[in-house]
């Protein structure tokens, strides 16, 4: 029984560091570096380099500029299109080095699987700014920005103090990313098709038929 919790702890916190960089990185790291540095978890030896100061200051330096850039309707999608390549394969090296001291091949489908995990979050959460970010108020922007921030903080502390509960709300989680992601694509697509037809983009220019030469004459 305790090899078994002792699997399902590192699954918990591999999928865990994973999923939450996938919303929000610096949270991500700023929550495992500080709860590591005050001694409130022990951190695998491939993540003590999270509570060196200087990461957790850079990660908090970074929180605050996401904290403002996320309230903003626009700059959030700009924001997270430009994160695309630093969530994911950040998600899938937190996933890898969550995972402890194990052979390269077991590290390598870690991170794969938490690469995947961090993607799907980012798709997730990307995809809903943009369908929000049609509502003309700031404050879903707002609303959706706290929420996310609330669920990277919560989520990361479950699966530190919670791992079974942590997991069973994971496999929740990812049933819901598959029934939403195709939904979301669709009405991202509608935003941007609109957004073309706006500019004048997808018109089609039909000759006129003025002017033309009677071919019957």
């Amino acid at each position: 029984m305790e090899q078994l919790d002792q699997i399902v702890n590192i699954i918990s916190l591999t999928m865990g560091a994973a999923w939450a960089s996938g919303i929000n990185l610096y949270a991500a790291i700023l929550v495992l570096g500080l709860l590591g540095i005050t001694e409130n978890i022990v951190l695998p030896a491939n993540l003590q380099v999270l509570m060196n100061p200087l990461v957790i200051g850079a990660a908090g330096v970074m929180y605050v500029v996401e904290f403002i850039a996320d309230k903003m309707p626009g700059v959030d999608t700009g924001w997270d299109s430009f994160h695309t390549f630093i969530r994911i394969p950040a998600g899938a090296l937190m996933a890898a080095g969550a995972v402890g001291d194990v052979n390269p091949a077991m590290a390598l489908a870690v991170g794969i699987l938490g690469g995947g995990l961090a993607a799907g979050a980012h798709a997730t959460k990307a995809g809903s700014r943009v369908i929000i970010n049609t509502s003309p108020e700031p404050f879903s922007n707002w609303t959706a920005s706290v929420v996310e921030d609330i669920l990277v903080i919560g989520g990361l502390w479950t699966a530190l103090n919670y791992p079974w509960l942590f997991i069973a709300l994971m496999i929740v989680f990812i049933l819901l990313m598959i029934w939403l992601l195709p939904k979301l694509w669709r009405g991202i697509k509608k935003v941007f098709g609109f957004i073309g037809r706006l500019f004048g983009y997808g018109k089609t220019n039909e000759p006129s038929s003025c002017g033309r030469p009677d071919d019957t004459a």
